[in-house]
C-alpha cells in the first residue's frame, strides 16, 4: 500500500501527552493568574468610579467610606496596577500600585505602594474589604481624613482636620510666595504650588514615612525629585502645623517662600547641589526684600562668630541632619544663607542664579561647586571661603 503507513499505537499517546502539555501550559490561565485578573478587572472598576465620583459605584466594588475622604480632591487620572495576590480561600490580599494626578498641577502620576484586602462572595466575585499604604510606604493625606480643599491664584491648599478658614491662610502665604520666587528665580518653572495641611505633626511625619521626632520643630519639608524632568508629579509642600503655629507672621512667610523656592529650583537641584547652597538659596529668598539683618536672621551663628568661632568651612550635607542639635542645624542654614547673601552683595542677585544652576549642571558633587566659582565668580573654593569667613566677621562679629 504506497504511500501510506501505520502509526504505532504509542505515537496516539505521545500526540495526547503533547496536547495536554499545551492545554496545561498555554492553552488556560493558571487559577492564580485568573485571581489577579479578576482583581486587576475590579480595581480598574473602582478606579473608574473614583473618577466619576460615583459613590454607588465605588461600594460596589468594596468598602466605600474612604471616598468622602478623598472625594474633594481634583483629580485628573486614577488608576492601579495589580503586582501580586497573595490568596487564601475566599479572602486574598492584592498588592498594587496606585498612579494619581492632581488637576492642572502633576504633570505626571504621583506613584504609591498600596496594599488591599480582599474578601469572595458566595457568587465568586471580590470586593475589597480595605485599602491602605503598603509597608513602610507613607500615607497619602485622604488616609487621614476627608481632605478640604482651597484654591488659591497660585496655589491649592489640602487639608485635614484643618478649618476652610485656616487653609485659606496658607493660600494667601502661597500666592505671596510664588511672584516673590518668580521675581528672584526667573519665569521658568511652573509658578503654581501644591501644599498639604495635616492635623498634626504625626500627621505630617505619616506623609513622609518618618518617625515624628525626625521632624519635631521643623516647620515644613518639600517633597519632590532632584533634576526632576518637566513631566513629573508636582512637588508637595508639607506643613507641620504644631511648629508653624508657633511662628509669627513674618515667619510663616519666609517659611512658605523658602519652600516654595525649593519647588522653583527642583530642576536645577541636583546630586550636585550641596545643601548649604540649595536651603541657603532657598531662605535668601525667603527674606529677599524683608528688610531683616544678619544679626535678626542669622542670631546663633551671630553668636558663635561673636565668641570668636568663625566656621573653618562651609556646612556639609551632615550639618543639615534633622537628628542633631537645634542650634547646630541653625547654625548651618544661617551659614548657608550668608554665603548666598555674600554673592547676591558682591557679584549681584542674577549671578547668584547663575552660579546655582551651574552648580546644578553636574551629574556628580566632585568639583561641581569649584567650577562653578571659577566659571561664574571668577574665584576659587579656599578665596572664597576666606571672603565669607572675613563676611561673616563684618556682619556679625
Amino acid at each position: 500500500m504506497a504511500g501510506r503507513r501505520r502509526v504505532p499505537k504509542h505515537g496516539v499517546v505521545v500526540l495526547c501527552l503533547l496536547l495536554a502539555s499545551l492545554v496545561a501550559c498555554g492553552g488556560r490561565p493558571s487559577s492564580a493568574d485568573s485571581v489577579r485578573a479578576d482583581v486587576q478587572h475590579l480595581l480598574d472598576r473602582r478606579a473608574a468610579a473614583v473618577l466619576d465620583r460615583d459613590k454607588a459605584a465605588v461600594a460596589g466594588t468594596g468598602a466605600a467610606g474612604w471616598f468622602e475622604d478623598v472625594s474633594a480632591v481634583p483629580l485628573a487620572s486614577w488608576a492601579y496596577r495589580v503586582t501580586g495576590v497573595h490568596r487564601t480561600g475566599a479572602t486574598a490580599t492584592a498588592d498594587a500600585e496606585l498612579r494619581y494626578r492632581i488637576q492642572g498641577y502633576d504633570q505626571a502620576p504621583v506613584t504609591v505602594a498600596r496594599v488591599l484586602d480582599l474578601s469572595r462572595d458566595a457568587s465568586g466575585r471580590w470586593y475589597v474589604v480595605r485599602e491602605k499604604p503598603a509597608h513602610k510606604s507613607s500615607q497619602q493625606l485622604w488616609d487621614q481624613g476627608e481632605v478640604t480643599v482651597v484654591r488659591g491664584k497660585h496655589s491649592i491648599v489640602l487639608g485635614v482636620g484643618q478649618s476652610g478658614e485656616r487653609l485659606h491662610v496658607f493660600a494667601d502665604l502661597a500666592d505671596r510666595a510664588v511672584p516673590a520666587v518668580t521675581d528672584a528665580w526667573g519665569t521658568a518653572w511652573s509658578r503654581h504650588v501644591v501644599v498639604l495641611v495635616p492635623k498634626s505633626l504625626e500627621g505630617m511625619a505619616g506623609l513622609l514615612g518618618s518617625p515624628a521626632s525626625s521632624y519635631r520643630g521643623i516647620a515644613a519639608v518639600t517633597t519632590g525629585e532632584t533634576g526632576a524632568p518637566a513631566l513629573a508629579p508636582a512637588d508637595r509642600i508639607i506643613v507641620n502645623p504644631d511648629a508653624y503655629g508657633l511662628l509669627g507672621t513674618l515667619g510663616r512667610q519666609v517659611v512658605l517662600t523658602h519652600e516654595t523656592t525649593h519647588v522653583a529650583t527642583r530642576a536645577d537641584t541636583t546630586a550636585a547641589t550641596p545643601l548649604w547652597l540649595s536651603e541657603g538659596y532657598a531662605d535668601w529668598v525667603g527674606y529677599r526684600g524683608t528688610g531683616r539683618t544678619p544679626a535678626e536672621v542669622a542670631p546663633e551663628l551671630g553668636e558663635a562668630v561673636a565668641a570668636g568661632r568663625v566656621p573653618t568651612a562651609l556646612p556639609s550635607d551632615a550639618d543639615f541632619g534633622f537628628d542633631g542639635s537645634a542650634s547646630g542645624l541653625a547654625v548651618s542654614y544661617e551659614s548657608g544663607w550668608m554665603a548666598c547673601r555674600m554673592i547676591a552683595d558682591r557679584w549681584g542677585e542674577a549671578k547668584l542664579g547663575a552660579f546655582y544652576r551651574a552648580v546644578g549642571t553636574h551629574s556628580k558633587r566632585q568639583g561641581a561647586v569649584e567650577e562653578a566659582l571659577a566659571k561664574v565668580l571668577d574665584t576659587d573654593l579656599k578665596t572664597f571661603t576666606t571672603a565669607w569667613q572675613e563676611y561673616l566677621r563684618g556682619q556679625l562679629g
